[in-house]
């Protein structure tokens, strides 16, 4: 996955052109990791690129972004779940110090992860975990992929 869609996220969403979306969503978009050390990260894209803070959208688009994370997370544990006994749990985060548009980090969290870091905040992993070939998106994630999809689905059909 190479290309300029990475230097403007969204905008290649809207455009259909960023590999990584998964679905749209009400208020953004679900899109899969990057990187995958951590099997199911997953992100929420604001739709708007101009937006850099939750608090920067209108209630009701707001309640709708939140509504999105809320979704992405429950799929993203949901399969997880199903696909890793040693999944614990999903973490939620909206950061902004590096990318200066609204964006959701969703982390599934696992019992196999080192010890230094299994219950501290995943921003303290090694950088060599960002950045290593082997976690990498690629195809080897599109059982993830197709899961977390089916599973939004899903839930987006509940009442």
């Amino acid at each position: 996955m190479t290309g300029d869609w990475r230097s403007d996220r969204i905008g290649a969403a809207l455009k259909g052109e960023n590999p990584t979306v998964l679905r749209r969503l009400p208020a953004g978009f679900a899109v899969i990791g990057d990187v995958q050390f951590l099997p199911g990260y997953s992100v929420l894209l604001v739709d708007e690129p101009d937006v850099q803070r939750l608090s920067d959208l209108p209630r009701p688009k707001r309640l709708s972004f939140l509504s999105d994370m809320d979704h992405l997370g429950e799929a993203v544990e949901r399969v997880c779940q199903r696909m890793d006994p040693a999944f614990r749990r999903v973490n939620l985060e909206i950061l902004g110090n590096t990318d200066s548009f609204l964006h959701a980090h969703v982390w599934p969290r696992f019992e196999w992860e080192p010890s230094d870091v299994v219950s501290r905040p995943v921003w303290l992993y090694p950088q060599e975990r960002w950045s290593a070939e082997q976690f990498k998106l690629g195809p080897q994630h599109d059982a993830l992929r197709d899961a977390i999809r089916n599973e939004l689905d899903q839930l987006r059909s509940m009442p």
